[in-house]
């Protein structure tokens, strides 16, 4: 491991560091108005939800790094305190990094980028039509947390109003992530989509206590096949299968292996781990620990 002293990096370097870890980050439409009426929009990474009583979300239109000026959206919200926070899918992220350019006060950025603007319910600043989830919402409090460039300007919302497009949700009327294809900012000019293999569900802990690492045999804690994933997967489980289950599951599933590998225990390991870890990458939590429990040499 490389270690960083950040207060001793040029802010650039630091700046890159910072955004290359933490990711994927997701992306803030800032919707905006200023004292004159004159809407602007602009894109922020530096942006999430910090509760839901009252809902909260947070964004930071940060400091310019390379000449410590202030960016449109931060004065904005000074003059005009809302906003709205549309969401930015794959269907419209093009769009979304036009008005990322730094376009001169006064222009709207919804011309510039092709969007559509649409009149909020509670708020002066216009949502975004092409937008699937817009979030209405009234500043509640700025915090700046330095005056040098590069430093962050916490914009604290709560959200007063949602609106969903109906086509993101599934049949229990809640946001599909799969339909939604949301998109998040990396390091650099790279982004993330969130769509198709990248993907995946994984059980919390919150409705069972899992058995944890401390329960895993030696054998299975020590494996050389098994992953940190892997035995996590197997530590979340809130419950072993019991001594007959496992022997059920040796004398139907696994009696060729045993007969194959009598006498080669170091083999029969291996083979085990390896049946196990297929059937955790295949959700079959049980199974795997089914095979892993048969071997009885511990």
């Amino acid at each position: 491991m490389k270690s960083h002293v950040l207060n001793e990096m040029p802010v650039p370097q630091r700046h890159g560091l910072l955004l290359g870890a933490i990711g994927p980050r997701p992306i803030a439409f800032a919707s905006t108005m200023d004292a004159q009426g004159r809407p602007n929009l602009a894109p922020f990474s530096f942006f999430n939800c910090f509760g839901s009583n009252p809902p909260t979300v947070i964004f930071s239109p940060a400091r310019r790094g390379r000449d410590n000026t202030t960016k449109h959206t931060y004065h904005n919200v000074k003059a005009v305190p809302e906003v709205v926070i549309n969401v930015v899918n794959y269907g419209m992220v093009q769009q979304a990094n036009v008005a990322s350019a730094e376009f001169p006060e006064g222009v709207s950025e919804f011309g510039k980028a092709g969007f559509t603007p649409i009149a909020s319910e509670r708020i002066k600043p216009f949502r975004v039509k092409e937008s699937p989830v817009q979030m209405e919402c009234v500043v509640k409090q700025v915090i700046e947390t330095g005056d040098q460039g590069a430093a962050g300007n916490l914009i604290i919302c709560e959200v007063l109003v949602m609106h969903v497009d109906e086509s993101v949700l599934n049949e229990r009327g809640t946001i599909d992530p799969r339909k939604i294809d949301l998109v998040g900012r990396m390091g650099g000019h790279w982004y993330c989509r969130a769509n198709g293999d990248a993907l995946f569900e994984l059980p919390q802990p919150a409705a069972h206590i899992g058995v944890g690492f401390d329960a895993l045999p030696a054998d299975v804690r020590n494996s050389r096949v098994l992953t940190g994933n892997d035995l996590g997967q197997l530590a979340n489980c809130p419950t072993l299968p019991d001594e007959t289950s496992v022997n059920e599951y040796k004398l139907t599933e696994l009696t060729d292996t045993f007969i194959a590998l009598q006498g080669k225990p170091a083999e029969l390991v291996s083979a085990l781990h390896l049946r196990a870890q297929q059937l955790l990458h295949e959700g079959k939590t049980e199974e795997a620990w089914l095979t892993l429990l048969t071997f009885n040499d511990r």
